[in-house]
């Protein structure tokens, strides 16, 4: 029997966004499998059609996905129109499109396509953070934003504790100024 190589592995920077729709087992549970297959669909169609061409979706993760960005700025524009995109969407379709993200900038081992590494564990918990529609990001994010975002504002939420992560992460809600 062959073992197959690991795949190649390399250390990368950037930003992890984490999407999750918020009451999805019991949309599930209520409306069946075949809606909720919908409502992933409609999900990853907005996100593809929001990634700037250097993001990328990195895997899907049940009712979630994991997003990669080059750029912190981006990572954090593309979320908020997103957020927008999900809104609209729900008003017009009637589908519960209630997402939270989480975004946390910082070292990631890329493992073929996949991402690991501290920094993603550290924006996976970001996201549960966040309530529907919200946008929560890390203060290393935020100090890669810095002032290159001046239609968007960052209400602290505060240093929170967070399951496996050792030391509280200070965090922030984005907020566009202008919507």
């Amino acid at each position: 029997m062959t073992v197959a190589a690991p795949p190649e592995t390399r250390v990368t920077h950037g930003t992890v966004v984490f999407t999750d729709i918020v009451g999805f087992t019991e949309y599930t549970a209520l409306r069946g499998d075949d809606e909720a297959l919908e409502l992933l669909s409609v999900q990853e169609r907005l996100v593809r059609e929001e990634l700037p061409d250097e993001a990328r979706i990195v895997k899907e993760l049940g009712d979630g996905l994991l997003l990669w960005f080059r750029d912190a700025c981006e990572a954090v524009r593309a979320s908020l129109r997103l957020q927008e995109r999900f809104e609209r969407e729900s008003s017009e379709s009637m589908l519960p499109l209630w997402v939270r993200m989480g975004v946390h900038s910082g070292r990631q081992t890329r493992r073929g396509d996949d991402l690991v590494g501290h920094d993603v564990n550290v924006a996976s918990r970001v996201v549960d953070v966040a309530g529907p529609g919200e946008v929560i990001l890390s203060e290393a994010t935020l100090a890669q934003v810095d002032d290159r975002l001046p239609d968007v504002s960052f209400e602290e939420i505060g240093p929170v504790v967070m399951k496996g992560i050792p030391e509280p992460v200070r965090l922030y809600r984005a907020l566009r100024e202008n919507p």
